[in-house]
């Protein structure tokens, strides 16, 4: 266990959101220091030498991901209770965090107040879920059940009109592979490759939109009613999602999905 006195610890890049991450453990635990992190390393270090009482972490860092901080963390410091604070709320994000080790996971854009009582359960022992989170896990199980379950009449399991066995071997129990396993991708012909479109949430298709325009962060955040530090979040996950890193591109994006005329 390392030797430091025990602190809070913020993993996140923007300096904005790790103000704003670090207000909500001023409120959560006040009585405990609060360690920031802006990259995978300096997180490293720290849950090297500090003991971790609970970390904030955001999925997109500079060297590397918040999911490997995550494991780092619960490798070395397994009681410490590691939370996903982030604008991601889809599957392909969701279950790799809680694969590794993520205690629970909250999104961003909530009101402060409700992040906080999030939080606050994390003393009664219960995981922090926003209920967009939760109702997606119960979904994603119930979907699992239904598809190991239902059948075609001779005892092999269909979901969509298609049998599993189709593509060969058992239906894996892990929600990933389940979708990629039933996906109509699995059953096309060797050689054809179809690269799939980014898709967006709708809340980052509004601030995509707006950037097309030329609108400035600020006005954004007054347009959509959110502060200017979750609108730099959300511009933050739409650019790693489309693989671009300017203004210029992403006007270019916005026009070829449409929505700058």
């Amino acid at each position: 266990m390392p030797q430091g006195s025990r602190c809070t610890l913020i993993v996140e890049d923007l300096p904005e959101s790790r103000t704003a991450l670090a207000r909500l453990l001023s409120q959560v635990l006040p009585d405990l220091p609060v360690c920031e992190a802006s990259t995978r390393a300096q997180a490293e270090t720290l849950i090297r030498s500090r003991p971790i009482e609970l970390a904030l972490i955001d999925f997109g860092l500079p060297d590397g991901s918040g999911l490997d901080v995550l494991r780092f963390l619960h490798t070395n410091q397994p009681e410490a209770r590691g939370v996903v604070v982030t604008m991601f709320d889809d599957d392909s994000h969701l279950f790799p965090a809680l694969q590794a080790g993520a205690f629970g996971y909250v999104l961003k854009d909530r009101p402060e107040i409700e992040l906080v009582a999030q939080l606050r359960r994390i003393q009664e022992g219960e995981p922090p879920l926003s209920s967009t989170i939760a109702r997606r896990m119960l979904q994603h199980f119930t979907a699992i059940k239904q598809a190991v379950s239902q059948t075609d009449g001779q005892g092999n399991p269909v979901k969509w009109g298609r049998r599993v066995t189709d593509v060969g071997g058992n239906p894996p129990t892990d929600p990933q592979d389940l979708a990629r396993y039933l996906s109509p991708q699995a059953n096309a012909r060797p050689g054809m490759v179809e690269e799939p479109e980014v898709v967006l949430t709708e809340r980052e298709t509004e601030v995509l939109q707006r950037v097309g325009k030329g609108y400035t962060l600020p006005e954004i955040a007054l347009q959509l009613g959110l502060s200017r530090h979750t609108v730099a979040d959300y511009v933050k996950q739409i650019y790693r999602k489309l693989d671009i890193s300017s203004r210029a591109e992403a006007a270019l994006e916005a026009a070829r999905r449409g929505l700058v005329r």
